[in-house]
């Protein structure tokens, strides 16, 4: 199936949920997915954008996002997150993954970003081995360490 990568537009964060819920739903946290169309609108394309979105069109439909958004590391300066590349279950293999990561390398290469980083589930084979052939490094010494908004509140009462 033919598809287009472009930038994506506030109409589309009705469908841009649809495929972060589908995401929530085979990493098997269905219910975790906290944010509306409305947020993604407000926090995507406000004065002060938070995200990059890239989009993924076949037809009418997107079949897959990648949404970056800026961090800064002490050791090398500007780098951009990978939070989320999403490819429906449809489209996997056709080469749509490959399509979304390299506007995502671009996107960075441009910025002048020093490093590109996103985390995976260490129970994702396939996404960590499409990944290593990339030429990324899957640093699996590391740990991902959160506060979730009930973890924040507790500290700050203990404090």
């Amino acid at each position: 199936m033919k598809f287009t990568i472009r930038d994506s537009v506030i109409e589309d964060m009705p469908q841009v949920l649809g495929l972060i819920n589908e995401l929530a739903l085979f990493e098997k946290e269905a219910n975790a997915v906290l944010v509306t169309s409305k947020d993604l609108q407000k926090d995507g394309f406000g004065e002060k954008p938070l995200f990059h979105c890239f989009v993924a069109e076949a037809g009418n439909e997107l079949v897959g996002i990648a949404l970056v958004y800026p961090r800064y590391s002490t050791w090398k300066g500007p780098v951009i997150h990978l939070e989320d590349l999403i490819v429906t279950e449809k489209m996997r293999g056709s080469g749509l993954g490959t399509a979304l990561l390299e506007e995502v390398v671009k996107y960075g290469h441009n910025l002048g970003v020093k490093r590109i980083s996103w985390e995976v589930l260490d129970w994702n084979e396939p996404a960590i081995k499409f990944y290593e052939s990339k030429g990324a490094n899957v640093m699996r010494d590391w740990d991902v360490v959160q506060l979730d908004e009930e973890g924040i509140k507790r500290f700050l009462e203990n404090t």
